[in-house]
């Protein structure tokens, strides 16, 4: 196998864990989408018209796109299809636990999951890049819309914003893939390629399993039937933004299993992590539109110190966090979910009140652009040299 050399220790200790599984995350390091990634290429020189075709194809198929290239055209019969194991009406007690408890999968998404996925060779590619870098307020607004569609009823179906959005991330990736593998920065013999499958795969078992359990060490409480359809959601939108058969889980286990041995994978995190790890967290005051710099600087303190607690001491210091006593901090945050829970068992009127509020705090963090959904795709590798994605 020809392993990047930036991954070889790793595989060995993840081969020693589960050769299969390891050896199949690191076949995908040298692997893009091949389908999304003809039909980027085949439009790529065609700005005039790509963005059109785009949003034509995403609204309604390859049959109205009938003078667009036919690489891209088959991308969208490609992804028409249904997978028999996808269930709309699975997916909704997932999507009611999600909604319920947005506030606690929020918190955990930003102060640990998205935070774990950067400590991959991912990293490289958004430091080059500079979309989490330079617009990290946006591109976390981005993630968090992904998170409210997917989880909103019917929408993962056909003409349902998380299904749009799955597609766009898809072609997005593609995108950057492209023009990375030609940049000069990008060292494919040590990371492998840009925004491989691996990567992909990871960061869906990441958003799913991952978010589970980290959200479960803040107090969040779901049944079997709701994490299976929580999972379902996950599987569905991974399937949708490309991950390959190979590397898509079909169950919590599973997926955790992937991030698991994904990690052993990876090497330690560097620099790239280190600053955007940290970035993220300083983002995070501003997405939640707090102005005053003292009062961002508080919150900052303390989403350093619930992520500190979730992710470890040993992970925190390696990404450069300021100390912080954790003590009682996840102990605090669960007996407050407990009691809010408990609220609003006893009283409807507060579980309505909780979940409307709840819902508009998501929406008030989210990337809601009056002109809808962007399928521009961007133009240069650098961000600042491009316009907004």
């Amino acid at each position: 196998m020809d392993v990047p050399s930036d991954y070889r220790d790793g595989y060995e200790k993840a081969r020693g864990v589960a050769p299969g599984l390891a050896d199949r995350y690191l076949t995908h390091t040298r692997i893009g989408d091949p389908l999304a990634d003809a039909a980027v290429a085949s439009i790529a020189e065609d700005g005039g018209n790509s963005q059109a075709w785009i949003r034509r194809g995403i609204e309604g198929g390859a049959g109205v796109i009938g003078d667009a290239p036919s690489e891209l055209r088959r991308f969208f019969d490609a992804i028409e299809p249904v997978p028999s194991w996808f269930d709309p009406a699975a997916t909704i007690p997932g999507c009611r636990a999600f909604h319920r408890n947005s506030e606690m999968f929020l918190g955990a998404f930003v102060a640990a999951v998205l935070i774990e996925g950067f400590t991959t060779l991912i990293a490289k590619s958004f430091a080059i890049t500079g979309r989490m870098v330079d617009r990290g307020t946006r591109r976390l607004k981005q993630n968090n819309r992904h998170l409210v569609e997917i989880f909103m009823p019917g929408g993962l179906e056909r003409h349902g914003e998380g299904w749009k959005l799955s597609v766009r991330v898809r072609l997005m990736h593609a995108s950057v893939r492209r023009l990375l593998s030609r940049a000069p920065e990008w060292d494919e013999s040590a990371w492998g390629t840009p925004v491989s499958a691996a990567h992909v795969a990871f960061a869906t078992a990441a958003f799913s399993a991952l978010l589970l359990k980290r959200a479960a060490t803040l107090g969040v409480a779901l049944s079997d039937e709701e994490r299976r359809s929580f999972m379902l959601v996950w599987r569905y939108a991974g399937h949708l933004m490309g991950v390959p058969e190979t590397l898509l889980f079909s169950s919590e286990a599973e997926a955790l299993r992937l991030h698991e041995i994904g990690a052993l994978c990876e090497p330690p995190p560097d620099i790239e992590s280190i600053m955007l790890a940290n970035g993220l967290i300083n983002a995070a005051p501003l997405v939640a539109g707090i102005d005053d710099p003292g009062a961002r600087r508080k919150l900052a303190r303390k989403i350093y110190r619930i992520s500190r607690a979730i992710i470890g001491d040993e992970m925190a210091d390696r990404l450069h966090y300021p100390s912080a006593n954790t003590f009682g901090t996840l102990a605090v945050l669960r007996w407050t979910n407990r009691l809010d829970r408990l609220g609003r068992r006893l009283v409807p009127a507060l579980d309505r009140w909780r979940r409307a509020g709840q819902f508009g705090t998501m929406l008030g963090v989210s990337l809601y652009d009056a002109d809808g959904l962007s399928y521009r795709l961007p133009e240069h590798v650098h961000a600042e040299k491009d316009g907004q994605s």
